[in-house]
């Protein structure tokens, strides 16, 4: 019965967001000046990028050298696939076999999110369009990339990476793993880290949420220094991972912060007192980034939830301006946002209604803080800078106590050693 089952269900990668997630933030997840794929096709507030895909269209078969024809030939042979990709498309209005309206979709969307990655990944100033091109040309897509970029991240308004494999098939010039380098070079262009090692890809969100989780082979050792085979057996007996509390308060209790050696969200632990965390860049688009991402990961089976997992510990370790402060303090965050009080609000607000499943990394460096700070000299350190250290004016009455009691103590021995005398 459950392969039957299973047989029924078709394995879509791109869907509707249902309504309980987006009654929160309906913005962040609406496209804002271009539109990929079917379900927001001819919006009113898109259509004029409508004409610029065209022209990436025609661009794109000057250079290949291809015919029409030879695109949609390409894409005919996997049209069903494409079309599966998405999960409840309008059988009437794009379901034409393997031609028709769906894969002119496909191709337009295509070629233009192919040209507009390769320009903005290129060093050339003579990119095959105009200087003066109000998308393409270098000052106008610098200006409207993070716009494009953006909206390419949505779960709606994804595109099947697997058309754009097609598509540099058919130029004979590259392969997925040169398109996955593009989605490296235009969302991470810092990075020295190569995308060919992920293979197949599901669509650019996939390859992008991928890429926040990719460490350095030689880094990824670094997890068994802090995880032996007993931490694993404790770990794995508790159903719940334990509280833990604020940034400034493990601070207090005797932990330390310090960066990452990489950039993966992965990359968290925690030993000897001191707990690494990798280094964010909050931003006018972190918001937007991080809720596309983790609702990926919650409708795609398979898709894991590493970067949800982050989030939530970072939800977990941030109260208050206090909290981002310290962080910003040791280099982990970086921020470009605004105050560290909307930076605060904004991590606590990225995970209202979310309910996570255990994750074997975080899960064991919660375990570990949880135990550094039931120990009994940290807690009385904790007590003592909650008590006495927190602000200057108690630091202060507690050194004049200090001084006051020694004073006392010098006077009643020098009145003993008088006495005696």
């Amino acid at each position: 019965m459950p392969k039957d089952e299973q047989r029924c269900w078709k394995s879509p990668s791109i869907y509707k967001i249902p309504p309980s997630i987006t009654v929160l933030n309906p913005k962040a997840y609406q496209p804002q000046v271009v539109s990929f794929g079917p379900y927001h096709h001819d919006e009113a507030h898109l259509r004029p990028m409508e004409e610029h895909k065209h022209r990436a269209l025609l661009h794109f078969l000057k250079r290949s050298g291809k015919s029409l024809e030879c695109v949609f030939e390409s894409l005919r042979k996997v049209a069903h696939e494409l079309e599966d990709s998405y999960d409840n498309l309008d059988q009437k209005k794009w379901k034409e076999g393997t031609g028709g309206k769906f894969l002119e979709l496909m191709v337009t969307d295509g070629c233009f999110m192919l040209e507009i990655m390769r320009t903005a990944a290129s060093s050339e100033k003579n990119n095959g369009y105009a200087p003066n091109d109000p998308i393409f040309s270098i000052h106008r897509l610098e200006y409207i990339a993070p716009y494009i970029s953006r909206d390419m991240l949505l779960p709606e308004n994804q595109l099947p990476i697997l058309v754009v494999y097609k598509l540099v098939a058919v130029e004979n010039i590259g392969k997925e793993d040169d398109v996955n380098e593009l989605v490296r070079k235009f969302y991470f262009p810092h990075e020295k880290r190569k995308f060919t090692v992920l293979g197949r890809r599901l669509h650019v969100l996939d390859v992008f949420s991928k890429g926040l989780l990719m460490k350095p082979e030689e880094v990824q050792h670094e997890r068994e220094l802090y995880m032996g085979p007993e931490d694993m057996k404790k770990i794995s007996a508790k159903k719940t991972a334990p509280i833990i509390r604020s940034a400034t308060e493990l601070n207090e209790a005797g932990i330390k912060f310090k960066k990452s050696k990489t950039n993966s969200l992965k990359d968290i632990s925690f030993a000897r007192g001191v707990l690494k965390l990798p280094v964010i860049e909050v931003d006018d688009t972190t918001e937007s980034m991080f809720l596309n991402v983790m609702t990926f990961e919650r409708l795609h089976i398979g898709a894991g939830n590493e970067v949800t997992s982050y989030v939530t510990f970072m939800d977990k370790i941030i109260n208050d301006r206090q909290d981002v402060a310290l962080l910003h303090t040791e280099g982990i965050i970086q921020n470009d946002f605004g105050s560290d009080k909307a930076v605060a609000k904004l991590f606590n607000s990225l995970c209202t209604y979310v309910t996570l499943p255990s994750d074997e990394n975080l899960d064991g460096v919660q375990q570990k803080i949880s135990e550094h700070c039931k120990k009994d000299w940290n807690k009385w350190r904790a007590h003592l800078n909650r008590t006495y250290f927190r602000s200057p004016w108690t630091i202060l009455s507690l050194t004049a106590a200090i001084f006051l009691f020694a004073l006392t103590i010098m006077q009643a021995v020098y009145t003993v050693l008088r006495y005696r005398a």
